[in-house]
């Protein structure tokens, strides 16, 4: 975008994330949006990025967890295990919170897990039934959690997606004003 006055270019985005989130909401191949909303779409809402909703997870692995069937936005069930419980501190508090692998993701050879988890901010300036941060199993039991990189779940925008329903334990009992925004206008 640029400004006609000062001759130079604004960066609509702040991060690789939002920059990568908006281009594939704006694909038609992929945009989860439905075809009228993608037609006028600019870019998500986000929060301002901020670094003290960025902090370092140990991930206590839970490797013998059963899988158990997930309820989701529709009658599917997902089938998902605790794969973990990421521990971190924020403003001299202790949290965790669960995060979870797919049957399917397993099957797949994919190495990515779910975090999804509620906060203060849900139904106010987010997604009323949570939001969620996809991480990449580590090697280590180490996690960079960046809550800048929080994201709707796709049923937000589209009722015809079946995604998982954050469980009540994934509770934040403060406002994360990071990520994805959510408005009614999608």
């Amino acid at each position: 975008m640029s400004n006609c006055k000062q001759q130079k270019k604004l960066n609509l985005y702040d991060s690789e994330f939002q920059k990568n989130l908006n281009a594939f909401f704006k694909d038609v191949t992929s945009s989860p949006l439905k075809p009228q909303a993608l037609k006028s779409f600019k870019s998500l809402p986000f929060f301002p990025i901020d670094s003290s909703f960025v902090t370092v997870a140990k991930l206590n692995r839970t490797p013998n967890s059963d899988f158990f069937e997930m309820p989701t936005s529709t009658t599917r069930l997902s089938k998902e295990r605790v794969f973990g419980v990421l521990s971190f501190k924020f403003k001299s508090q202790i949290y965790n919170l669960n995060v979870y692998q797919s049957q399917s993701s397993i099957l797949k050879g994919d190495n990515t897990l779910l975090l999804p988890f509620l906060d203060d901010t849900n139904g106010l300036s987010s997604y009323g039934g949570g939001r969620y941060i996809n991480i990449v199993i580590p090697e280590s039991d180490s996690i960079l959690l960046d809550f800048n990189m929080a994201y709707n779940p796709y049923c937000a925008y589209n009722e015809r997606y079946s995604c998982p329903i954050v469980p009540k334990e994934n509770y934040l009992p403060f406002r994360v004003e990071a990520g994805v925004m959510y408005n009614n206008e999608y």
